[in-house]
C-alpha cells in the first residue's frame, strides 16, 4: 500500500510539473485596460498555438510598472516567464533613483511587435482647442490644471511631463493605475489632461465629454489623421512614441530564444493579428532578438535624454 501511495504522489508531482512546464507566463507589468495589456491578451492564443503551449497573460501592476517588470528579471531564465513591455521599460533607467534591475541587462530581448503612439486628451470643460491654446491657458493659471497618468515612470506620465517641461508650465500629476483609469479621471472631470495611447484615444474620438487636441508623434497618426502632431500644433520639435515588445531574462538559453523568437515571428505573420493591432492603434512592425536589443539601446539613450529635459526624478 506504501508502494502504491508513493507512486501515486510521485506520478502527480510529475504530471504538475509537466503541466507547469507546458505554460508561459506573459506578464503585464499594468492594470487591465493598460495598452500591453491589450496587446497581450491580442496575440496570446496565436502564440500559445506557435509554441504548443498554453499562455496565460498575467498582470502585475505597481510602481508604474517596475514591480512587474522587476518579477520577470528575476524569473528562472528556462523561457516560461516573459514580459510584454513599451517605452515605460527604457524610461525607468533614468527615472528611477533606485531601480532593482536593469532594463538591457537583465532581458533577453525576443521580438518587437510595433509601435504606438499617443494623443493628448483634455476635458471638454478645458477652454482649448489646440495645443497652443492649451498651453497658453496652462501657463495663465500656473498650478491650476492636473493631468492623470498609468501611474509613475509610466510613458503617460513621462510623456507629459517632457510637455510641461518643454512648454514651460506647471501642471499637478495624478498617478493612477493604467491608462484607462486616467482616461476615465478626464472624462468625469476630475482631471484636466491626460495623453494616452492611441488605442486608449480612438473611443472617445468623438465623446462630447473630451476633446483630442492632437497626437504626439513625428507625423499624424493614420488612426486619427484629422488631428494635427503637438509639434505643428503648438509646441515645435516634441515627439513622444513607444515600442511594444516581448522579452524574458537575462540567460536564456539560445536553443529557448530561438524557439520564442520564431513563435513570434509566426504570430506576426498572421493576418487576424496584423488586423487586430491596427485596429487598436498600434503600427505592427516585427524585429527579431538582434535587431529588438539595438532597438531598446536607442530607446535607452533617447529615454534618457527626454527624462533629463523633463526634469523628473523619482527617488
Amino acid at each position: 500500500m506504501r508502494r502504491v501511495l508513493l507512486a501515486a504522489v510521485l506520478g502527480c508531482a510529475a504530471f504538475a510539473a509537466l503541466g507547469q512546464a507546458n505554460v508561459v507566463r506573459l506578464v503585464v507589468p499594468f492594470g487591465a485596460g493598460a495598452v500591453q495589456d491589450t496587446i497581450a491578451r491580442s496575440i496570446s492564443a496565436e502564440l500559445a498555438q506557435a509554441l504548443g503551449r498554453s499562455v496565460i497573460v498575467e498582470n502585475r501592476a505597481g510602481a508604474g510598472g517596475t514591480v512587474g517588470t522587476g518579477a520577470v528579471a528575476k524569473a528562472p531564465a528556462d523561457g516560461q516567464t516573459l514580459i510584454l513591455a513599451g517605452a515605460s521599460h527604457t524610461i525607468s533607467a533614468a527615472l528611477y533613483a533606485r531601480l532593482p534591475y536593469h532594463p538591457l541587462k537583465d532581458f533577453t530581448p525576443l521580438a518587437h511587435i510595433g509601435t504606438a503612439d499617443y494623443a493628448f486628451i483634455v476635458h471638454a470643460g478645458v477652454p482649448a482647442k489646440s495645443i497652443a491654446e492649451f498651453i497658453a491657458h496652462a501657463k495663465g493659471n500656473p498650478g491650476k490644471l492636473n493631468y492623470a497618468s498609468a501611474g509613475n515612470g509610466s510613458a503617460t506620465h513621462l510623456s507629459m511631463a517632457y510637455f510641461g517641461a518643454r512648454a514651460g508650465i506647471d501642471m499637478v500629476h495624478v498617478p493612477l493605475k493604467s491608462t484607462g483609469d486616467a482616461v476615465n479621471e478626464v472624462l468625469a472631470g476630475r482631471s484636466h489632461a491626460v495623453i494616452a495611447a492611441t488605442i486608449g484615444a480612438i473611443p472617445f474620438a468623438k465623446d462630447s465629454r473630451v476633446r483630442l487636441l492632437a497626437m504626439t508623434g513625428a507625423q499624424r497618426s493614420r488612426y486619427l489623421p484629422e488631428l494635427p502632431t503637438v509639434s505643428e500644433s503648438g509646441l515645435p520639435g516634441y515627439e513622444f512614441d513607444s515600442w511594444i515588445g516581448v522579452l524574458g531574462p537575462a540567460g536564456l538559453p539560445k536553443p529557448t530564444v530561438s524557439e520564442l523568437a520564431g513563435a513570434m515571428a509566426t504570430v506576426m505573420k498572421d493576418p487576424a493579428v496584423l488586423e487586430r493591432l491596427n485596429r487598436q492603434g498600434v503600427e505592427p512592425k516585427y524585429l527579431g532578438p538582434e535587431a529588438f536589443g539595438a532597438l531598446l539601446g536607442d530607446n535607452l539613450d533617447k529615454m534618457a535624454k527626454v527624462v533629463k529635459a523633463a526634469g523628473a526624478r523619482i527617488e
